[in-house]
């Protein structure tokens, strides 16, 4: 359509309504929540630092992965009071010469919305030596990678209750990671207990030969 002599189209620029500016205000606090929560996310430990950390005297680790029959399960859910989600574990023995030390496992469990990944040290009797945590995503609750919570798990067996505000204490703002950690190393226990430790029995002394009689 031709335009008349004199008159001209001015260019308007529309103004962003409410809904437009509220949406992508959201969408950059999301955004933002996003990149905040992953900052927090942090590997403290490797299974090679974990590995140094609880067996400072091994010279090699034998590594093994081992898969749950349904029986094997079946047991260590009714033994430890835990579900079992994973399909196995992964470990390593720890030797010193000819002489095993005992064993560390890797196990992980969900936090309030992120895998918690964190290693057990046992002896050869199934006593907890030491608990690392090694991968915490979550944005809360990461008070639970320091050494006064992890140590009141030294000494604890299979038999401990291992219940949150029982013989394991919580911490505040971190209540959902302590409770799951504390349900996964009574799991990690009941693990050693049924699965590990039968295949891998104490080796026997051998009897001591009698003195030879003087002459």
């Amino acid at each position: 359509m031709p335009v008349k002599p004199g008159c001209e189209f001015k260019k308007t620029r529309r103004r962003p309504g409410r809904g437009t500016v509220a949406f992508w205000s959201g969408l950059a606090l999301a955004a933002l929540g996003i990149l905040t929560q992953s900052a927090r996310a942090e590997q403290y430990l490797s299974i090679k630092d974990t590995q140094k950390i609880c067996f400072p005297a091994a010279d090699r680790f034998e590594a093994e992965t081992i898969r749950f029959t349904a029986e094997q399960k079946t047991a260590i859910e009714k033994k430890s009071g835990v579900k079992v989600l994973n399909r196995g574990n992964r470990l390593w023995t720890a030797w010193e010469g000819t002489n095993r030390l005992g064993v560390l496992i890797a196990d992980h469990v969900l936090g309030k919305h992120e895998i918690i990944d964190y290693a057990v040290a046992l002896d050869l009797s199934g006593v907890v030596l030491q608990v690392e945590v090694l991968e915490y995503r979550e944005s809360h609750g990461y008070e639970i990678r320091g050494a006064k919570w992890r140590d009141q798990f030294k000494g604890k067996t299979a038999g401990s209750p291992l219940k949150l505000n029982d013989d394991i204490f919580n911490i505040s703002g971190a209540t959902i990671s302590c409770r799951h950690v504390a349900e996964g190393i009574r799991r990690v226990l009941a693990t050693y207990e049924l699965v590990v430790r039968p295949r891998n029995p104490p080796a026997r002394r051998l009897p001591e030969s009698p003195a030879a009689p003087e002459r």
